[in-house]
């Protein structure tokens, strides 16, 4: 068929440089306001027109997915085909991020795909629609469909974007353990710590916190360790748990104090990823 076209969208990382849970809703959701950031480290995902519908995973982490029937691609494909049409999708998932991790992944992915149907079919990438999907998906896809460093609140899709510390050197650290996002939820002691403040990213970002942290790390105790290790490295400006773990991050003053903390960390057998803010 000489009509095919072929897109591809980079699915960068998600970062919560803080997240703070003010209370549970009635709806069994929680409150939220956190600041989301991006780097460039991420899945890529490619979506070609095609005459049957197909879906494939490649990269060092697509076996985690291979067993799955169903995933947040999928379904986002599917979804944007209900509202927009199209026909039918070939789509490749380039998995480069731990599965489960506190980073976004799945939403990242839902999020590349829809921006490339959205490319592949002449649908503006801010169509209300679009986000509309993004918001029925999960609570981080709107987040990663906008793409860029953001307050959220509500459950995190209602976005304010904010400026700031883009090109700042950060490492990912993931000690290879998963964490049940439910389970450290329902481990949140309840309390209101009070909300993120206002003024310099940076500045707001140390001053917050990640209510998550406390019940991840009792699942979890490897993420004590991780987060320890960040903090201790030289020129580190912000080390905390993305999400709701395991992955932690720190921000460096340099790419060269961000790139002798990851070799310092090399023999750890934890996942590391050096990547920037976007």
């Amino acid at each position: 068929m000489s009509d095919l076209r072929t897109v591809a969208e980079p699915a960068p990382a998600k970062l919560n440089l803080a997240l703070h849970v003010r209370h549970r809703r009635p709806d069994g959701y929680h409150e939220l306001e956190t600041l989301f950031a991006f780097v460039e480290h991420g899945d890529r995902v490619r979506v070609a027109t095609a005459e049957t519908d197909s879906f494939a995973l490649t990269g060092p982490f697509a076996a985690t997915l291979a067993g799955e029937g169903d995933n947040l691609v999928t379904r986002a494909a599917a979804r944007f085909g209900a509202a927009f049409g199209g026909g039918p999708h070939a789509i490749t998932l380039d998995k480069h991020l731990p599965v489960a991790s506190g980073i976004g992944g799945g939403s990242a992915d839902a999020a590349a795909t829809l921006r490339a149907l959205a490319t592949l079919h002449d649908v503006a990438h801010d169509d209300p629609r679009l986000f509309a999907i993004a918001d029925g998906l999960g609570s981080d896809v709107p987040a990663c469909l906008l793409g860029r460093t953001a307050l959220g609140r509500g459950r995190g899709e209602q976005l304010a974007p904010v400026e700031g510390l883009a090109g700042t050197p950060v490492l990912l650290v993931n000690p290879g353990v998963a964490v049940s996002t439910a389970a450290v939820f329902r481990g949140w002691d309840g309390v209101d710590r009070g909300p993120i403040g206002t003024g310099d990213l940076l500045a707001v970002a140390r001053a917050g916190r990640n209510d998550l942290e406390p019940p991840a790390r009792a699942l979890a105790p490897a993420i004590d360790s991780v987060l320890a290790a960040l903090a201790a490295c030289p020129g580190a400006l912000l080390a905390r748990m993305s999400g709701s773990g395991a992955t932690c991050f720190a921000l460096f003053e340099s790419a060269a104090a961000r790139d002798a903390a990851a070799e310092g960390l090399s023999d750890t057998g934890w996942w590391c990823a050096a990547t920037r803010l976007r």
